[in-house]
């Protein structure tokens, strides 16, 4: 009787691995809404940290300086800070931070500065005073950097001496803010000697719900604006991306990113401050330093942001680059075409992509060990679809004015299986005050909010951001809402094209964006590209680039116009920039830096003339 049991038994077993594999249960269960989603047992301790009169970072902090003194916490450039020895050194910034500049409980300080463990120490010593963190990207001059300092009324505007030619031109400016400018540097904070422990009056009696930072967005649509970042909230996604990285005290995650950022921030600092980790820190991003830090550090995670691995795929090959301890890359922006080259040529078993954003919700994750989900932000099953399927949607857009497409009944339109479409997130009236506000911008706060969507009194999150979802319950990135662009009746997403065009071998980078012609509905499409190592115009087989997009692109996707420029514009977190070139579009007077223009004519791409510019607008010509 043994034998039916058995074959019973193999049956359910065989049948258990289908279903798994055709619904993708076990990875629905092992993720939640996306990996990051808090369970009861979260929010219970939240509520006992706040009750131990607990709730920042610095009291982690402290408490590893307790019981793991020796474990390091930081690596940088070859010198190493323990736990304790961290602890000690933030102490007597946060005692200077009280004694010469009077910083009082809750006051908001803006930092500038690169990344270093002085900036980290300067970090958790306004943590540990009960003051908050604004925190001012570092490559900020002019107009930007008066506008962060004036947005969070600093007092003090306290700043890394390595960016002093970017502070002091407005130096009459922030005076006239009232805001005073102190420098510092390692020199400055290794001659501090007050060890006083910090008076418990200054981190006690902190509310879950009190502004902890202020990190901006990129400003490449405007002047930055200022995320707030909660107390419960910043020590709860510590929590939660620790757990789901499985982070150990023995890991070692390295990070170039800047810490003015919220990848450094918290997916990587206060996710290992969280698990009592080591933070490999670089001071920033260069193909020279990447690989021989990796390795010195010993990193068993890298983080990557943007174009990051694109850059060290296309670099030289460097002695260290598969001399390392690193199992997982773990970062967001991995292009398709760059991410198997990339595990392959660095011999890294696992790329972990996420889509996350501070000033956002629902984060998704793809822990990525093979080809079923490569290329892709995440996995929606069965059991995701029927729990979460009703909190998160896609929906179809008008992209040329941004506005949602609604049916007769004027409500919106949903996706279907591949479309693309702007993603929602489900508000409830618990969840509108959890969800990521601007400071001092009530109209952008509100106007990232929707309601009457699919009924009336209904209440939503706009992402901004364009997905698809195949029929494998596979989710894809398209586009940034803004990016993607109409041509001939049809949507074009740039990062598709740019994906297909970074394929020719003679292309190193490229950045695809629309451009307005005169005559034309819509936006023609154009690429910006730098040539690979060794390839010059002379070199350059146009029609060859030509015949490539024709034959992996649909007609209206494939780039009208070239821009062959030397190097690409990027923000300081490795994003492409495409609010210049969108500007300057082709015209000949507006096109800078000596970049040359080129247009597909015939079966081949030819350098576009002031001529050809002058037949287009009296429609000689017509762009086909």
């Amino acid at each position: 009787m043994a034998l039916p049991v058995l074959a019973g038994a193999a049956g359910a077993t065989a049948l258990s691995a289908y279903l798994n594999a055709k619904f993708h249960v076990a990875h629905d269960i092992k993720t939640g809404r996306g990996g990051l989603a808090p369970l009861q047992s979260d929010f219970e301790w939240l509520g006992s940290r706040a009750a131990q009169q607990k709730p920042l970072l610095y009291h982690m902090l402290q408490e590893h300086a307790r019981t793991q003194y020796h474990h390091p916490f930081i690596i940088f450039e070859g010198q190493e800070w323990s736990y304790g020895l961290f602890f000690d050194a933030l102490t007597r910034v946060g005692n200077w931070l009280i004694d010469e500049l009077g910083i009082e409980k809750g006051e908001v300080v803006a930092i500038d500065g690169g990344n270093s463990p002085e900036y980290m120490m300067l970090w958790f010593a306004i943590d540990a005073i009960g003051a908050a963190t604004s925190f001012v990207n570092w490559n900020l001059t002019g107009d930007g950097l008066v506008h962060c300092v004036k947005l969070c009324d600093s007092r003090y505007l306290i700043t890394d001496s390595d960016v002093r030619d970017n502070v002091e031109p407005v130096r009459s400016e922030l005076e006239e803010n009232k805001c005073t400018i102190k420098y510092y540097d390692s020199s400055f904070f290794s001659s501090l000697s007050n060890t006083k422990p910090i008076p418990e009056s200054r981190n006690s009696d902190i509310a879950l719900d009190s502004i902890r930072n202020l990190i901006y967005t990129s400003g490449t649509t405007g002047l930055p604006k200022g995320v707030v970042g909660t107390t419960g909230r910043e020590i709860l996604v510590s929590r939660l991306v620790s757990r789901y990285l499985n982070l150990k005290p023995s890991d070692r995650m390295y990070t170039c990113m800047p810490l003015y950022h919220g990848a450094a921030h918290a997916l990587c600092t206060t996710a290992s401050i969280y698990a009592g980790s080591t933070v490999v820190l670089g001071r920033k991003f260069s193909h020279r330093t990447f690989w021989p830090e990796v390795s010195a550090g010993k990193a068993t995670i890298i983080q990557y942001v943007g174009e990051l691995c694109r850059y060290l795929l296309n670099g030289p090959p460097n002695e260290y680059e598969r001399k390392h301890n690193v199992k997982m890359a773990w970062g967001n922006g991995m292009r398709p075409d760059v991410w198997e080259p990339f595990r392959e040529r660095f011999n890294i078993p696992v790329i972990n992509e996420l889509y996350a954003a501070t000033d956002g919700l629902g984060a998704t994750f793809n822990y990525n060990a093979g080809p079923f989900t490569a290329h892709t932000l995440g996995l929606r099953g069965a059991i995701w679809n029927w729990r979460f399927g009703e909190e998160e949607v896609r929906v179809k857009m008008d992209v040329d004015t941004e506005d949602i497409m609604r049916d007769k009944d004027g409500w919106a339109v949903r996706c279907g299986v591949n479309e693309p479409g702007q993603v929602l997130h489900r508000l409830t009236p618990e969840m509108v005050a959890r969800v990521p506000g601007y400071y001092n911008n009530e109209k952008a706060t509100e106007g990232r909010r929707i309601k009457d969507v699919f009924k009336k009194g209904d209440h939503w999150f706009k992402s901004g951001d364009m997905m698809r979802q195949d029929a494998d319950g596979r989710v894809y990135f398209v586009d940034r809402l803004g990016d993607t662009f109409r041509w001939k009746s049809e949507n074009v997403s740039t990062n598709e094209v740019a994906d297909m065009v970074g394929k020719f071998p003679q292309v190193a980078e490229t950045n695809v964006y629309g451009v307005s012609i005169p005559g034309y509905d819509g936006r023609a499409g154009a690429a910006s590209i730098v040539m690979a190592d060794g390839v010059t115009e002379a070199g350059f087989d146009f029609k060859a680039l030509a015949d490539h997009a024709r034959a992996v692109l649909p007609g209206y996707a494939v780039p009208l116009f070239l821009r062959v420029t030397p190097a690409l514009e990027y923000t300081g977190t490795l994003k492409i920039q495409k609010g210049r070139l969108k500007r300057e579009g082709v015209d000949p007077d507006l096109v800078t830096g000596g970049d040359k223009i080129y247009w597909l004519s015939g079966d081949t791409y030819k350098p576009f003339e002031r001529e050809d510019w002058e037949a287009i607008k009296s429609k000689k010509v017509r762009l086909t």
